[in-house]
């Protein structure tokens, strides 16, 4: 299971073979659909302002005690020979498994890192841009249980799997297909990642992550790749962008560093997080936590550099705050929305894209809880300005659990916050002056032809929220939110049609999958 599973425990032309997909298929999806919640959009142009909550002397400050801990107390990166052997050549102190940074050399190594970049998917139009004043949605990743569209949690399938990317791929407020939408523990453990992968080429043709839980299955998720985009397209264009956890406090383990090397050395992007449960693995204060996690991902990202100079990489932080009384992860609370303003901030600082928040929860079901504690985070990382919003749909109980109806409840919500991304339009038509003309004193709006033309697209029409009267929502049968949720998830799965895959290049991705399969008996640890 991925370390967030569970915190409990250069654009190509559009013929390219197997990447194109037309504007007709696009308008049956939608036709299909309903068009879901919100417009559909390639990803988020943010025209709001950020919200800041450090002034330059507290950013300077935070600044000023990362570089001491990257100095003086340093970063263990275990088990790997390459990565101490090629810090001490960048001028590191390494002392056995612990480098210790001298101050700037981390700021020097990652100006080479691009502040954007665009990670393509096979179907060019759904290529999107990371970092800059652009937000991408990509879902839940990790939990090895569901909560089935029956209401039953059980552990995860590969039926599961492709449910959730046929949702995410359907859902007009998601941007990207994610990686692990939930671990489908019926495939062995060595053998999952090549079917994750294919889910993701096959039932999408949206931008996907690749697998991190063993280098050789970075390898495979390459390789997949090649055969999708060419071996050239590859080594020159990103089409991945993976997750790699610090194992915080100040420790990169081998796994996450094999994964790092071999997708950096392919210009594939790496999200570099420190996973913070604040008060067991980072200090309990704000300030304390944001100086370890600058200085972990400030390692962590320059590594990447290390290995090839110019890879894409992201400033990443996953923090939560834990309960002092039983030691459980909590969400939606104060310290850690401060944690990610605060992050995003010292990120802009680097020139790095961020990535951070989703819709968090520890609700067991999709409640008052959920909602809540998902609107807390959701509305701040917004505002935070963050890039790369994993976890941005259907996550339940601390991430131990893959929600159906959830999903389909926070994709309404993200629709929302592509509407107020937008900002206030302030056009000839936004400023509306030809209805107030015509209105005049004591009359109303709803006849006026300003009305009549924007009525369609003025106000964000939820697809979940009940606003009819009560006796209506009698006659349509008592339905609480969650619901509603399931009635739609299922008719988009009952609905759903697979975008146009290259068969040459399906026939290809299923013998390269074939074959390794054969090469390796099942494992289920």
């Amino acid at each position: 299971m991925d370390q967030e599973a569970s915190v409990e425990t250069g654009e190509e032309s559009s013929g390219r073979r197997g990447r194109g997909a037309s504007g007709g298929a696009a308008a049956r999806r939608a036709a299909r659909s309903g068009g879901g919640p919100g417009k559909s959009l390639t990803y988020i142009t943010r025209n709001v302002p950020v919200y800041e909550v450090l002034n330059e002397e507290g950013l300077a400050l935070i600044e000023a005690n990362a570089d001491i801990v990257l100095e003086e107390i340093g970063i263990e990166f275990r088990d790997d020979a390459e990565a101490l052997a090629l810090w001490r050549e960048a001028g590191a102190d390494v002392k056995g498994e612990r480098v210790h940074f001298p101050k700037g050399l981390c700021r020097s190594l990652l100006k080479t890192a691009p502040s954007t970049y665009i990670q393509h998917a096979r179907n060019p139009e759904r290529s999107v841009q990371i970092g800059g004043n652009a937000t991408v949605f990509a879902p839940v990743y990790g939990p090895p249980f569901v909560r089935d569209l029956d209401g039953n949690r059980r552990y995860a399938t590969i039926e599961d799997f492709h449910n959730f990317v046929k949702l995410a791929y359907m859902a007009p407020s998601i941007h990207h297909s994610g990686g692990t939408v939930c671990e489908p523990v019926d495939v062995p453990v060595n053998k999952r990642h090549l079917d994750m992968i294919y889910a993701h080429i096959r039932y999408s043709d949206k931008p996907f992550m690749g697998s991190v839980t063993a280098p050789e299955r970075a390898e495979d998720t390459i390789a997949m790749c090649k055969i999708l985009f060419g071996d050239e397209f590859v080594e020159n264009n990103t089409v991945l962008t993976s997750l790699i956890n610090a194992n915080s406090p100040m420790v990169f383990d081998e796994t996450m560093l094999g994964a790092l090397k071999v997708y950096a050395r392919h210009n594939q992007a790496c999200i570099v997080t420190p996973f913070i449960l604040a008060g067991a693995m980072s200090p309990v204060t704000v300030a304390g936590t944001l100086t370890q996690i600058l200085a972990e991902v400030l390692a962590g990202a320059s590594f990447t550099q290390l290995i090839r100079p110019g890879a894409p990489v992201i400033f990443g932080t996953f923090a939560s705050s834990i309960s002092m009384q039983s030691g459980a992860p909590t969400f939606g609370t104060p310290e850690p929305t401060l944690v990610s303003y605060g992050a995003a901030q010292l990120a802009r600082r680097l020139g790095l894209p961020f990535r951070t928040g989703g819709s968090l929860c520890a609700s067991k079901l999709p409640d008052a809880q959920a909602a809540y504690e998902s609107a807390n985070t959701l509305n701040s990382t917004m505002l935070a300005g963050t890039n790369f919003v994993l976890h941005a749909a259907g996550w339940l109980e601390g991430g131990l659990v893959s929600s159906y109806d959830k999903f389909m409840m926070d994709i309404d919500q993200l629709g929302m916050q592509q509407k107020f991304a937008q900002g206030v339009d302030l056009s000839e038509n936004g400023q509306a002056m030809d209805a107030i003309r015509e209105v005049g004193p004591g009359s109303h709006y709803l006849g006026c032809a300003h009305t009549q033309a924007n009525f369609q697209s003025a106000f964000y029409r939820s697809s979940i929220a009940d606003n009819n009267s009560y006796e209506q929502w009698l006659a349509e049968g008592e339905k609480r939110a969650d619901q509603r949720a399931n009635d739609i998830a299922r008719r988009w799965l009952e609905t759903y049609e697979a975008p146009y895959l290259d068969p040459a290049i399906d026939e290809a991705l299923q013998a390269f999958i074939a074959e390794k399969k054969a090469s390796m008996p099942d494992a289920f640890t």
